[in-house]
């Protein structure tokens, strides 16, 4: 979901659809995202909308990638 909100703003349902978890397992997500400070939400009527507050995100997932290719790699080497 942090993957997803780093890219714009999104409500409930979409990152269900997106996600493809249940309404109730997405909001207990957001949630704990928003009490740890991750993301925000802003109301729009009955709508809740959420965001990415931590600018450093992409650089984490980047980051994170590199280091599972490199695990993936290594264990390759290792079957042969």
């Amino acid at each position: 979901m942090l993957d997803l909100l780093q890219h714009g703003e999104m409500c409930v349902s979409e990152l269900t659809k997106a996600v493809g978890a249940d309404q109730s397992t997405v909001s207990k997500h957001l949630a704990v995202l928003n009490e740890v400070g991750l993301i925000t939400a802003r109301k729009e009527g009955a709508m809740s909308y959420y965001r990415v507050t931590c600018g450093c995100l992409d650089r984490f997932f980047s980051c994170f990638e590199s280091v599972l290719k490199s695990d993936v790699e290594l264990r390759k080497r290792a079957l042969k």
